[in-house]
Order: structure tokens, then C-alpha cells, then sequence
């Protein structure tokens, strides 16, 4: 079976950590004897400056026609000047966009060996595991009218405008509903319905979802301020979390630094399932640090897990995905770290370094 994968290292330290994908990808084919139909691309701050666009048409072409799209990182401040409708985020979101990925999987996970790393008291985050689920494509990200309006005398008016359809609202529930089923069996659907309609549509037609096709799942509805509380009072009741756009994107980051660093978490954006195919892209949670660009200091393994997501979601391996975390859980295990998860007093090992542990972990699992 063809395994076609696009690879866009991005900007900053996205090239550095797509290398060691890399070397993994050519360890898997040498000793597992899986290969993949790779091919590169540009996009984000690099493809501004090759192209003038922060992605091109060819791109997205060969992303449509991948069966799995891997982003490093995009931006950096030699961007922060360009307009905002060529700024190179908006690669990243005419990506989402054209391949319709509506289901932004975000895993907040807790490895053993990173307790310590937490800001929170290692009780409260030892064994953590959360799904958060966020609806990417719609919502006040994409919403019309959207735009800033002069009124004269000074005055400025700034619009955007949260909106969501039923359709909208049961696809990404229903990735959400299947993913509980697989895991602790409950699901919290985040909204504001005390003060929003588009909140009252959300609570309604998740409850309904949930009443008409998983009754076997255990659904509780949480106001979005009182689930950020709860992310850091208790973060453990949690098991699935679904939301939107806005919210989402708020909570996934609060539920990353539980886990004590962002360089350590994944992500997975999922489009319909089409004739057994599912679009898809995966990216690291991480930006592109552009502190520390070009210095071999960067932490791979959110985009190496980002990888396992891809085999496990896209490619079915999900053996291979186990692998590669076990992998990466050995390596913690042995204290080696970057300096985004340095222990005190401790050294903090290279971005090189740490690939060459980890592809000697794979070794040792696989002798």
C-alpha cells in the first residue's frame, strides 16, 4: 500500500525537528520495512519568502492528494510586519481550511519520568491523560462579518462573529463520541451557553448526538471559564473534552502545561472519513521558537509524536506508533532532556543528541 506523506518542516526550529522525523522514517524502512512516498513542501514564513504566499496552490494540491500532511512550525518576527492576510500563519489555516480539517485532536499526557516538570503538584498530574477535541474549521476564527471599521472622529470598531451550524457542531461531536467509546467513556462538551446562542445550539445538539447514538456515553456539559478552573484544580476528571474554535484553542494550550512543557505534546487535525480515507494534518503543539533556531537545542518529540499519531490515525500501524512512544518513554526514562524540560542542576542534552537516543532506544526494542 502507498503511504504518501508531505512533509513541511516550516520556519524556526521546524526544519531541525522534521530532521529527526526523518531519521526515523528512514530507520523504520531499513529495519521495520516500512516505507512512505515522501515528498517536502514550503510553507509559512519559508514559503513567503521562496514564493511571496505563505502557501501555494502546488502545495496544497500535493496536501489534498497525501494521505497525511506533517507541519513543523511556522512565523517568526522577520514576519511580523507583513499584512495580516499574508502573514505566514495563514498558510497554516488555508491548510485546515482546503482539506476541511474540522476535528483538532490536542492529547495532554503526563509521561512518568516529567512528573517534576509540571508547575502542578505531581498527584494532580501523575498519570494524566486528556483528549481535547476543538473544532478548528468555523466559530469566530472564520466567521463573517469579520473585519476593522473606521467611524470617524477616531474611533475604530473591530468585528469578528462567532458562528456554528448544526452539521458543524455534530461532525466534530461525533469524532469526539467515538473517541470517548475508545477510551474512559465520558465526554465534557465545553460551551458558553449562559451567555452565548451559539453556546445554546452547541449544548443542544451535542446533547442530542449523544442521547440519539451514544447513549453508552457518559456526557456532562461545562461552562469554558469553569473548565479552565478545573483543568488546574483537578485535571484528572477529565477524559474527552469537545469545543470550539476560541475556547479550544485556549484550553488545549492550558491543558499542554500540565504536562510541563509544549515541546513534549502532539496534535492531529482529522477531515471527514471519505471512502476509507481520512484527510489529515499533524503538527506539534510547540511554535516555531526562532530563539533558538539553528542552535541544536530543540525538543523533537512532540513532532516525533506527532509522526506516532500519524501512523496510528492515518496508516493504521498502530504498532509502530507504540514503538516510537516506548521509544520515546526510554529515553525520558534514562534523564535525558532538552532544555525546555531541564532538571535542575542537571545538563541539558541537543536536539542531535536526543535523536540519537532515540533511535538507539528503537534499536533495543526491536533486537
Amino acid at each position: 500500500m502507498s503511504k504518501k506523506l508531505l512533509i513541511l518542516p516550516g520556519d524556526g526550529i521546524g526544519p531541525e525537528v522534521m530532521a529527526v522525523v526523518r531519521r526515523v522514517i528512514d530507520w523504520m524502512d531499513k529495519r521495520r520495512g516500512v516505507s512512505f512516498d515522501v515528498e517536502e513542501g514550503l510553507v509559512g514564513g519559508a514559503s513567503i519568502d521562496a514564493h511571496g504566499v505563505p502557501v501555494t496552490d502546488e502545495v496544497v494540491e500535493k496536501a489534498l492528494a497525501a494521505d497525511a500532511v506533517l507541519l513543523g512550525a511556522v512565523g517568526g518576527p522577520k514576519w511580523d510586519n507583513l499584512d495580516f492576510a499574508r502573514k505566514p500563519e495563514r498558510g497554516l489555516l488555508r491548510l485546515r481550511k482546503d482539506l476541511e480539517l474540522f476535528a483538532n485532536l490536542r492529547p495532554a499526557m503526563c509521561f512518568d519520568a516529567l512528573v517534576d516538570a509540571s508547575t502542578l503538584k505531581p498527584e494532580l498530574v501523575r498519570g494524566l491523560d486528556i483528549m481535547i477535541v476543538r473544532e478548528l474549521t468555523g466559530g469566530v476564527y472564520f466567521g463573517e462579518p469579520r473585519g476593522i471599521e473606521d467611524l470617524g472622529n477616531g474611533i475604530r470598531r473591530g468585528i469578528n462573529t462567532q458562528v456554528y451550524t448544526t452539521p458543524e457542531i455534530i461532525r466534530v461531536a461525533r469524532v469526539a463520541f467515538e473517541l470517548a467509546g475508545k477510551r474512559g467513556g465520558r465526554l465534557t462538551s465545553v460551551e458558553k451557553a449562559n451567555v452565548m446562542e451559539s453556546g445554546v445550539l452547541w449544548r443542544e445538539e451535542v446533547s442530542k448526538l449523544g442521547a440519539e447514538e451514544y447513549p453508552d456515553i457518559a456526557l456532562d456539559h461545562m461552562y469554558a471559564d469553569n473548565c479552565a478552573m478545573q483543568l488546574v484544580r483537578a485535571p484528572k476528571q477529565f477524559d474527552v473534552i469537545v469545543t470550539d474554535n476560541l475556547f479550544g484553542d485556549i484550553l488545549s494550550d492550558a491543558a499542554a502545561m500540565l504536562t510541563g512543557s509544549l515541546g513534549m505534546l502532539p496534535s492531529a487535525s482529522l477531515g471527514a472519513e471519505e471512502n476509507g480515507r481520512r484527510r489529515a494534518l499533524y503538527e506539534p503543539v510547540h511554535g516555531s521558537a526562532p530563539d533558538i533556531a539553528g542552535q541544536d537545542k530543540a525538543n523533537p518529540m512532540a513532532t516525533l509524536l506527532s509522526f506516532s499519531m500519524a501512523l496510528r490515525y492515518s496508516f493504521d500501524l498502530g504498532g509502530e506508533a507504540d514503538l516510537i512512544e516506548g521509544a520515546v518513554e526510554d529515553v525520558l526514562a534514562a534523564g535525558l532532556r532538552t532544555a525546555d524540560i531541564q532538571e535542575p542542576g542537571k545538563p541539558a542534552v541537543t536536539t542531535t543528541a536526543m535523536a540519537d537516543a532515540l533511535i538507539a532506544a528503537l534499536d533495543k526494542r526491536t533486537a
